[in-house]
């Protein structure tokens, strides 16, 4: 520990922080740094609660024991100081005091006594809640201007002036625990993977266009004329190389970037802990993805947690509406179809007639809902393609609605025992294409979880796997695209398909579902590259197109590449969930907008002709 007692530099080395103290140190004598967080004048004392990063201790001014010194730079003390007390460099604690110079956000070091706290004066909420620092010397480090908004955890203030000002936000305990929080699930990955043998490799940033869906970043290349680097979506296809390399495990907490629309759990540039094993089958990848995850709970949060059963796809989107369904509540979509064929409801007999779908939803105790409620769900369900929502509530044990003289008293009967319906029960219908009603339905769940109050019922957790993903799909103009990815494998018995019926060949793909969040996922690779031809010619991929982007890969699979497979988790999304936060934004240090613009630094910006110049680059903006 630093002699404090002879030390004439004494400010420049503390010796606790602002968060280590307790009972057990009075007497000692300390040297603290930090942040002025609230400054109270009591007359004849002055408390100031210090601020660092681990948190606050309270020190005591008793003027007339206290000396000052009062260290700035020009630039800031013209700005928040008077110049009187600027040019005054022996200047008296007192005065300072008296003249409020000290405000909140200053940087100041206290050298002083650790003491108890005077009975009755204890601050339980607080670690250091049981002393205090009696003050002997103090140096100002630094002054502030007065912060934009408040540094404390409940701040009534603009997503916008936080990220504007973010240098404060990040002062922010809250804001300060979900960093905390990110570096830990980090730490805890790197040793829980460790143990089981993966290496961390790093992949490269700057890397050949690999078109795999999501739009890329480029970047010019400036030693070769006409030429572009991008930003990889991931490190999918060097992950893949690293396995035909022989490395066998290997994982990652990669950069990725993604130039796409935004939304709250979406950023242009996201990290991912990314892994990848050799010689495995599916069920190798769920147990170490289940071991990390409950690793991370018990490690960190100190809960255990629980996989629910899997979920194959097409059970998730038939039941739920999506495929990453929330199972914290259950609200069930519920097929009708057999019983809406003997209403005389239009609407549903049309729908019937071109083979589309009709699910419903039973909202219980949703029959308090009121008309304005109705029409705001309505609303909610036409943004996903519905044409509208049909509704009964169950009142007097009937159904009653405006269409229910379309409704048969014995075909409401099998409606209500049908969907489970009792008194005070809200029905809630959807007639359309399975698309639209499965999303239309899906999101219509969640917003009646909300409304209903289901999420502060049920548990806290919920987590499972989904499953059996189809490989292809078709897009609104008929061409086949690839679900997850060109390089996740059919399942064996389902290879044929790709000859006679691609849509019917189910993936060897998975992906792990927290609280309605995707937090993970990933596949069986492809490791033949036969199968891998013929999987590029179902996607419309070109021989000489697929050598012109992947012919690394094809050159590397028929030298000898070995079963593999692997996921990546979201780590931005994992400490979204595990921090209690609503947006990726708020777990990242130095995020974007939903328009990828960092309003702390201005990116992204103008570049100087001369730069564009040298990159061999003209710019064309009346295109």
């Amino acid at each position: 520990m630093t002699d404090i007692s002879t030390s004439t530099l004494w400010w420049e080395k503390r010796t606790h922080t602002c968060g280590s103290l307790s009972p057990k140190d009075v007497g000692c004598s300390v040297i603290l740094m930090g942040w002025v967080h609230h400054r109270r004048d009591h007359g004849g004392l002055v408390f100031v609660d210090l601020r660092d990063r681990y948190g606050i201790t309270q020190i005591v001014f008793a003027p007339q024991a206290v000396k000052s010194e009062v260290a700035f730079s020009a630039e800031a003390t013209s700005q928040a100081m008077p110049q009187e007390a600027v040019s005054d460099k022996s200047l008296a604690f007192d005065a300072i005091t008296q003249s409020h110079l000290i405000r909140n956000e200053w940087v100041l070091a206290v050298r002083g006594q650790v003491v108890e706290r005077p009975e009755g004066t204890i601050n339980t909420k607080i670690a250091t809640g049981g002393i205090e620092i009696q003050c002997v010397e103090v140096k100002i480090l630094n002054s502030a201007l007065t912060p934009i908004f408040p540094i404390e955890d409940q701040v009534e203030v603009s997503e916008e002036i936080r990220l504007q000002y973010r240098f404060l936000d990040l002062r922010r305990p809250i804001m300060r625990d979900r960093l905390v929080l990110r570096h830990q699930i980090a730490l805890e990955t790197r040793r829980y993977l460790d143990r089981l043998n993966f290496l961390e490799i790093e992949t490269p940033l700057l890397i050949k266009n690999t078109p795999e869906g999501a739009r890329e970043y480029v970047v010019p290349s400036r030693v070769n004329p006409g030429k572009f680097f991008v930003l990889p979506q991931s490190p999918q296809l060097l992950k893949q190389i690293c396995m035909i390399s022989g490395l066998d495990r290997y994982f990652q907490i990669a950069k990725c970037f993604r130039d796409e629309d935004l939304r709250a759990d979406r950023q242009p540039e996201f990290t991912q802990i990314d892994l990848e094993m050799s010689f495995i089958t599916e069920h190798d990848i769920y147990e170490v993805g289940e071991g990390l995850i409950q690793a991370l709970f018990e490690n960190i949060l100190h809960q255990s947690i629980q996989f629910l059963p899997k979920l194959s796809y097409q059970m998730a989107i038939d039941r739920y509406g999506s495929d990453k369904p929330d199972l914290r509540y259950e609200l069930p979509l519920v097929h009708v179809e057999a019983i809406a064929q003997k209403s005389t409801f239009k609407v549903f007999r049309d729908v019937l007639e071109q083979q589309g779908m009709i699910q419903a939803i039973n909202a219980k105790g949703g029959a308090v809902f009121s008309r304005k409620d109705l029409d705001e769900l309505t609303s909610l369900v036409s943004k996903w393609g519905a044409k509208g929502m049909a509704w009964f509530r169950v009142k007097d044990g009937r159904l009653d609605s405006n269409i229910v003289k379309y409704f048969e008293p014995s075909v409401q009967s099998e409606l209500m025992q049908h969907l489970n319906a009792e008194e005070g029960d809200l029905l809630l219908f959807c007639a359309d294409t399975p698309k639209v009603v499965q999303s239309a339905l899906g999101a219509l769940r969640q917003e009646l979880a909300q409304r209903l109050g289901m999420l502060k019922k049920g548990p806290q957790w919920a987590l499972t796997w989904v499953v059996d993903f189809p490989c292809f799909e078709k897009d609104e103009h008929g061409k086949f695209m690839a679900v997850n990815h060109p390089f996740t494998s059919p399942k064996q018995e389902d290879l044929h398909w790709l000859d006679d019926d691609p849509l019917k060949a189910q993936a060897r793909a998975y992906d792990m579902i927290l609280n309605g969040v995707e937090i993970g996922g990933g596949s069986i690779r492809i490791h033949n590259a036969q199968v891998q031809s013929k999987v590029f010619k179902i996607l419309n991929i070109s021989p000489e197109e697929a050598e012109r982007n992947f012919g690394f890969l094809l050159k590397a699979l028929s030298y000898g590449a070995p079963p593999h497979g692997g996921m990546a988790f979201g780590l931005d999304r994992l400490v979204m969930l595990l921090s209690g936060a609503s947006s990726i934004r708020d777990v990242i240090a130095f995020p974007k907008t939903a328009k990828a613009v960092c309003l702390m630094t201005g990116a992204p910006s103008i570049l100087d002709p001369t730069f564009l110049e040298e990159l061999n680059l003209k710019l064309d903006l009346e295109k």
